[in-house]
């Protein structure tokens, strides 16, 4: 007779018993997994920033960053010798 007593108490919870009683479930469930999910996180963070630093490393390699500054220096220094475009001068 007893269960049958327990059994019509957790139909008859309120809305804001079952909320809480929810909550508790989500709180005990993230108290549980707390570190595991820390630590997918850690790695997560360390593989993107790997990979970022990766391809940094290979555009400054690969594109040689000073050439493109020279470059760029030799094209401004030529179009201040040859002054602006103009109709006149084209």
């Amino acid at each position: 007779m007893a269960e049958k007593g327990a059994g019509n108490a957790e139909v008859q919870l309120s809305a804001a018993q079952k909320q809480l009683l929810r909550r508790r479930n989500e709180l005990d469930y993230w108290k549980k997994n707390a570190e595991r999910i820390r630590g997918r996180n850690r790695l997560t963070g360390l593989a993107i920033g790997a990979f970022v630093v990766g391809v940094f490393s290979y555009t400054i390699l690969s594109v040689k960053q000073e050439k493109i500054l020279d470059e760029i220096d030799d094209e401004a220094k030529i179009k201040i010798w040859r002054g602006p475009r103009t109709g006149a001068n084209s």
